[in-house]
Order: C-alpha cells, then sequence, then structure tokens
C-alpha cells in the first residue's frame, strides 16, 4: 500500500509529502452494572498522507498543507483523486513558509510490557476484574461502564527520507457511579493508563464510589467567600496543564504568551513549593516523525525549554521537539491528610473543570466539596470556584501521595489559598 501511495504522489506530482501508516489492534468491553453486555473487536490500518505545497502571494514563499486518510480498499484511481482534492485545498491554509523535519531513519522500536505483549481480552478482563473489585456493596455501586485496549504500530515516512516506526498500547475506558438515598445521583469518572495498572483503577472506583456516597448527602450550604481550596487527581494536572500550554511554541510565535527560557514563569516571591515540572516523551517519534524524549519544563519556577510541532518551532528558531501528551510534576510535600489540615474547601468533583492557558484563570461548578474545619467534615454541592493562578501560583502546596494517568505524574494533591468561591447560602 506504500508503493500504491507514493506511486499515486508522483503521479499527482506533489514532492513534499508525509506518510502515517497507522495499525490499532482494539478490544473494547461495555458494561450494564456487572453484566457483560457488548465486546467488539477491531483490527485496523488507515493511511493518513499530509502534502505541502507551496505558493506566493504578494512576492512572500508560503507553504500550506493539507491531509487526508486513504484506505487499503481504494483503487488507485480514488488515491490520486483524493490526493488532488488535498494538494488543491493546500493553497488556501499558507503560512509563511518553513523547513520540514529533518529526515530520520531509524530501526522500528518496540514498547514491551503486559499490556503490548498480552493477548488483548486477557488485558482487558484484568482491568474489568480490578474496575469492579472495589464495587461490593448495595447502596453505591457501578450502573455502567466501558473498558478501551488499543495495541498500536505506527511508521512514519516522509519525502525528506524520514522512515521511522514503532508501537505502543494504552487502556482507557469510563464507568458511572451512582447511590440511590438519600438522593439518587451519579458521577462519570473517566480513566487511562500506558500499561495494566489495576492497583490504580481499584483505588479510583474505591474513592469513586465513597465521593458518590457523599454526594448523595451533600447540603447546599457553601457560602461565597475566599477558600483555601484543595484540588486533588484530575484536577490538579489540568491546573498545572498552564506551565504547559504558555510554554508552547504555537503560544509563544502570535505573541500569546511572551515567556521565554530563563523567565522565571512562577513569579518572583514564591514562599510555597517552587515548581519542578518535565514533559514526558509517551512516544519516540512525534506523529511529524521527531525524534522525542523527556523534557525539563521547569526548574524551581524558572523556564528551561520552550516546545511545539515543527512548524512552530522552526518560526522561533529553535529546535523542534514534538508535541508532548504527559506532564511529570516532581514536587512533593505533606501527606494528603496532613494538606487538608486547617479549614479548607476539599472540592472534589466538577461538573466541569477548566484551566484557562490565556488568563490563567481556573474553576467550575462543584458537585462534590468537603467543607474541612478541624474534626468537622462537611460534604457540600453546588456553587463554583474562580481562581487565578497568577495571583496564587506563588504560594502553591503539595502533597507527597501521588497520582498517575496517562498524561500525569505528580502529586495527588494542591492547596491554593485564597480562591474565590461563589456559595448557595447566600
Amino acid at each position: 500500500m506504500i508503493d500504491r501511495i507514493k506511486s499515486a504522489l508522483s503521479d499527482c506530482r506533489i514532492n513534499l509529502w508525509r506518510i502515517n501508516d497507522n495499525t490499532e489492534e482494539t478490544a473494547e468491553l461495555f458494561f450494564v452494572k456487572k453484566q457483560l453486555d457488548t465486546r467488539r473487536f477491531k483490527d485496523v490500518r488507515k493511511f493518513q498522507v499530509t502534502v505541502f505545497r507551496d505558493v506566493k502571494k504578494d512576492g512572500a514563499s508560503l507553504r500550506g498543507f493539507t491531509s487526508v486518510t486513504l484506505l487499503e480498499s481504494m483503487s488507485d484511481g480514488q488515491l490520486r483523486e483524493e490526493l488532488k482534492n488535498a494538494y488543491y485545498a493546500a493553497q488556501f491554509a499558507a503560512n509563511p513558509t518553513y523547513e520540514l523535519p529533518d529526515p530520520l531513519k531509524a530501526p522500528i522500536k518496540e514498547q514491551t510490557g503486559e499490556l503490548c505483549e498480552s493477548p488483548l481480552m486477557e488485558s482487558a478482563g484484568r482491568m474489568a476484574k480490578a474496575l469492579f473489585a472495589a464495587d461490593g456493596q448495595s447502596d453505591a455501586f457501578i450502573n455502567s461502564a466501558e473498558i478501551f485496549l488499543v495495541r498500536r504500530r505506527r511508521r512514519i515516512l516522509s519525502s525528506e527520507g524520514t522512515d521511522v516506526s514503532y508501537t505502543d498500547a494504552k487502556v482507557s475506558g469510563e464507568f458511572v457511579v451512582q447511590c440511590r438515598e438519600p438522593e439518587d445521583v451519579e458521577i462519570h469518572n473517566t480513566f487511562s493508563y500506558n500499561s495494566l495498572d489495576a492497583e490504580a483503577l481499584m483505588k479510583k472506583v474505591h474513592e469513586a464510589l465513597s465521593f458518590v456516597r457523599d454526594r448523595a448527602r451533600a447540603k447546599r450550604i457553601l457560602k461565597s467567600g475566599k477558600y483555601d481550596v484543595v484540588l486533588s487527581g484530575d484536577a490538579v494536572a489540568s491546573v498545572l496543564s498552564y506551565y504547559d500550554s504558555r510554554s508552547s511554541a504555537h503560544m509563544i510565535y502570535p505573541k500569546y504568551s511572551t515567556w521565554q527560557v530563563g523567565d522565571s514563569v512562577q513569579g518572583e516571591d514564591i514562599p510555597g513549593a517552587k515548581l519542578d515540572i518535565d514533559l514526558c516523551a509517551t512516544e519516540p517519534y512525534s506523529e511529524e516523525g521527531i525524534p522525542m524524549e523527556d523534557l525539563p519544563l521547569l526548574r524551581e519556577g524558572k523556564l528551561q525549554a520552550l516546545h511545539g510541532s515543527n512548524r512552530f518551532c522552526r518560526y522561533l528558531g529553535i529546535k523542534p521537539t514534538g508535541m508532548y501528551r504527559k506532564l511529570r510534576c516532581e514536587n512533593t510535600g505533606k501527606s494528603f491528610e496532613e494538606l487538608k489540615k486547617g479549614p479548607c474547601l476539599w472540592a472534589v468533583t466538577f461538573s466541569n473543570f477548566d484551566m484557562d492557558a490565556m488568563s490563567g484563570h481556573f474553576g467550575g461548578e462543584i458537585r462534590l466539596a468537603y467543607l474541612i474545619d478541624g474534626d468537622s467534615v462537611t460534604p457540600v454541592t453546588g456553587g463554583s470556584i474562580n481562581g487565578s493562578l497568577l495571583e496564587t501560583q506563588g504560594n502553591l502546596q503539595f502533597s507527597s501521595d501521588r497520582y498517575e494517568a496517562a498524561d500525569y505524574s505528580g502529586p495527588y494533591g494542591l492547596r491554593i489559598n485564597g480562591v474565590n468561591v461563589a456559595g448557595t447560602d447566600d
């Protein structure tokens, strides 16, 4: 098929191109309560072809690109037609010209581990067992769940001479927990891991069942004001993603962000934790064929590197790094139980938690939170939080407890002082 695509590119006189040969083997399990309702297996191969076109406009050299997906079932004529249409469209998406990624050839890099090597159904069964291990009570239970295992083989070729390949695997899914008394409520949860982390999934389900029980009896008594807010799990990852976003080349080049290497991006006065953050290479090559490796991002609150796709890195005159999909925070601190001591609001679940990389604001509508004051712990619901990381980033406090997911590795808990909270009891 690769030879057919190359021949079609040549017939269309397309000289600059990239082929992403993607094969995915998947197993999907769908549960209603603990009963397996549906299972699906797929083995799909698709070819994403990106064509580049150089054009002149008002004397300026521009380069546009468009991508199209090709299938093995297509005839040679269909391949040519799709590529011609993509090449025609590329002229209307032109930007200042830039160099394509440097050519690279290397042997295939095969990921090892149980998720990559064991039969998919066997791995799916292990994760299903972990999912339902904590589901043993009648008052709170899993009412539905989905588990997805994906094993991928990627090959990247380009007109510049790149030819690299790798394999990897991932498990992800979602589940809904429910408690019917005293109020019938549901909480939606997601998970994603790069390994068969059954222990992490069991812990997440156990926590979710505890949360939905408390949500069912939570009160609407939250008063408006400023609180020390404690975030946990995915919300911590979302807040820290601000530093990933603001340091990316696609934010720097159009001047949405003014950060430069060496800047004290956390501020000059940092009585709290000084951030140590890395970007993690979860794949050996980006989809553009750029070699990827772990990248130190912040050290003691100072920016160590910019990063991003080939085009924007070329515009900035820096080495292309590829697009990262995982952040690792090395900071630590007290145990999570110690972190919650003293009056605070532990905001647990939200209708939608958002971290705005443009403004630095974070927040969301509260579905469940705990008002903590000494030995008094009261579940509450309703209201919202609205904080500014720019105003509070100098006094962050982290837990020593860790949290692992496909896109984050770092402290489980984060305490932020002086966050605005809109209550329900006004």
